[in-house]
Formats: structure tokens, C-alpha cells, sequence
């Protein structure tokens, strides 16, 4: 009987307070704003926002010569560069910790999809990428929270 493998690590991360208004009204407007299914996925987005930013502030504070510093400094800038989220002339960590959870939707399929007029809405891209009739490239997608790259941007169809 083989073993499994695969490490298993938490997705998303509940809020501490259930019932802040403030914030359950902003993920509200994220939610209808970018087609989310549920406020899971929001909490996913912003896990994945709070370990890049966490990541960034201890970089932040090494020395500037230190060579962790510049080699996960660069990789880092290199992979949100890569995928859109953080722009050509914003390549310094210090621009990483004031990022948003609506950068990272805006790279996603769903809407990509929606903005390059593909849907008719962006409820109607989730439809059309979970039916699999979207691909990026040369593959077919199924995934409304697939994150493009930016040199596939052009490749959806």
C-alpha cells in the first residue's frame, strides 16, 4: 500500500472577527465587484496577499547588501511581475506591502474574461471557463481563479 505523499497546508484564513461590518461589507463588494463564489475565495486571495507581504518585511529587514536580500528580493518582484500584479516601474519591495486583495483579482480568468468581452458579464465568465469553454493558449481552463500571466494575456479564447 503506498503512502501519500502530498503535503496538505491550509488555502484560506476565516477572519478573527465574524461579525465586523466594516470588513463583511467590503468583502461583500469584492465578492459582487469580481464574480466570487463565496467570501472563502476572498479569504484565499488574502492569505496568499499576507504571506507575500510577510515575506517582503523580513527581506525588508536584512541589509541591503545581504544576499538573501537580493536573491529572494529579485525572485519575488520577478514572480509579481510575471503574473501582473505588481507593475514594470514599482520593482522595490517597499511597493510589495502596499498591495491589495484587488490587485490579485484582477489577474484572474474570471476577470480577464469579463474585461476583454469574451462574457457578457462576470458571472456569465465563470460559466463559460467552469462549461471549459475557454483555454489560454494552447490549454483549456477550468478554473476561474487560474491567476494569467501576462504574456498569455492575449492568449485567452
Amino acid at each position: 500500500m503506498p503512502r501519500n505523499l502530498r503535503n496538505y497546508r491550509k488555502t484560506f484564513k476565516t477572519p478573527r472577527r465574524p461579525f465586523e461590518k466594516e470588513r463583511l461589507d467590503a468583502e461583500l463588494k469584492l465578492c459582487g465587484e469580481y464574480g466570487l463564489r463565496c467570501k472563502r475565495e476572498v479569504w484565499r486571495v488574502n492569505l496568499q496577499l499576507a504571506k507575500i507581504r510577510k515575506i517582503a518585511r523580513t527581506l525588508l529587514t536584512l541589509d541591503e547588501r545581504n544576499p538573501k536580500r537580493i536573491f529572494e528580493g529579485a525572485a519575488l518582484l520577478r514572480r509579481l511581475h510575471l503574473y501582473g500584479i505588481l507593475d514594470e516601474d514599482k520593482k522595490k519591495l517597499d511597493y510589495v506591502l502596499s498591495l491589495k486583495t484587488s490587485d490579485f483579482l484582477k489577474r484572474r480568468l474570471q476577470t480577464l474574461v469579463y474585461k476583454r468581452g469574451i462574457a457578457q458579464s462576470i458571472h456569465h465568465a465563470r460559466v463559460l471557463i467552469k462549461q471549459r469553454h475557454i483555454r489560454v493558449g494552447s490549454q483549456m481552463v477550468d478554473v476561474p481563479s487560474f491567476l494569467v500571466r501576462v504574456q498569455n494575456t492575449s492568449h485567452i479564447d
